[in-house]
């Protein structure tokens, strides 16, 4: 990812449910294009949705997307929303559907558009002084390696912060007690609670744990799933002034093996956004 802001050509920060910056999963339906329908802001998603809702019918007409050739006016819907925030699934956008060019503008990197337009989404948001002492924090009940960069834990009950892209550490990582990338080892049927912080001034990130091997694709929610059920924050957006955005997966190891921790937004797990995650017999 290079350091430079999108080119984008809408105007308007759109926000997903508030549930995203908790990482809580939405129910989604298939993979396809969305249905260009209408939808009330009464929905079963939530008080995310209609924010989300409220805020896209403004910009329907005029010169916004909304209103481009072409029509975006399914966006502000039920079907745009869970397109666009994806949920047990990982959004559409990140499984190789493209974004609409009026979105991307001259931007390649989809993180980077994603980051501008959920830069005011709501959720938690935390300090960077709080970043910058989460980043480097020993999670209670483990073992640190930092010659080995490993983390253990032998307890039930796991608890860890991760730093996508923090100051001061190598780009397109994460931070984890102040281990880039460790490895981290938990007990099969421990409760794993990892905080998700973007420290990255100009692009999304998420954290997701995969059943998937070797080099990861450019998209790598397109060749595997979350191992675990619960086990995926999809994206969060770019910092502001009140601070960055942080979400939390929840999710139980149930299954010994060796997985691997990664961000999915396109092209990051590839560029080094991953790390291995392995459950050992209880």
């Amino acid at each position: 990812m290079t350091r430079k802001r999108a080119g984008v050509l809408v105007s308007v920060a759109v926000v997903a449910a508030a549930g995203l910056g908790a990482g809580v999963a939405i129910a989604t339906t298939s993979g396809g294009a969305p249905a260009r329908t209408s939808a009330t802001a009464s929905s079963p998603y939530g008080p995310g949705y209609s924010w989300y809702h409220s805020m896209m019918g403004g910009y329907l007409g005029g010169t916004s997307m909304m209103g481009a050739p072409g029509g975006y006016a399914w966006m502000m819907g039920a079907a745009g929303y869970r397109w666009m925030t994806g949920g047990t699934r990982a959004p559409a956008w990140m499984r190789g559907e493209q974004l609409p060019a009026a979105m991307m503008g001259t931007a390649t990197d989809p993180g980077q558009v994603m980051g501008q337009l959920w830069a005011n989404a709501p959720g938690p948001q935390v300090s960077p002084a709080q970043v910058t002492a989460l980043g480097s924090q020993a999670p209670a009940g483990a073992r640190i390696d930092r010659a080995a960069n490993t983390i253990t834990f032998t307890t039930g009950s796991v608890r860890l912060a991760a730093v996508a892209s923090p100051a001061g550490g190598p780009d397109e990582t994460f931070r984890i007690a102040g281990l880039v990338n460790p490895t981290i080892t938990v007990p099969a049927g421990a409760r794993v609670s990892v905080q998700v912080i973007n420290a990255d001034p100009d692009t999304a990130h998420g954290l997701v744990i995969t059943a998937s091997g070797g080099r990861p694709s450019w998209m790598p929610m397109m060749t595997s799933r979350p191992a675990f059920a619960g086990s995926a924050l999809w994206f969060l957006g770019n910092p502001t002034a009140a601070g960055m955005h942080a979400g939390t997966l929840t999710f139980t190891a149930t299954t010994p093996g060796t997985y691997h921790y990664l961000c999915p937004v396109p092209g990051h797990a590839q560029k080094g956004m991953t790390g291995a995650f392995t459950v050992t017999p209880s």
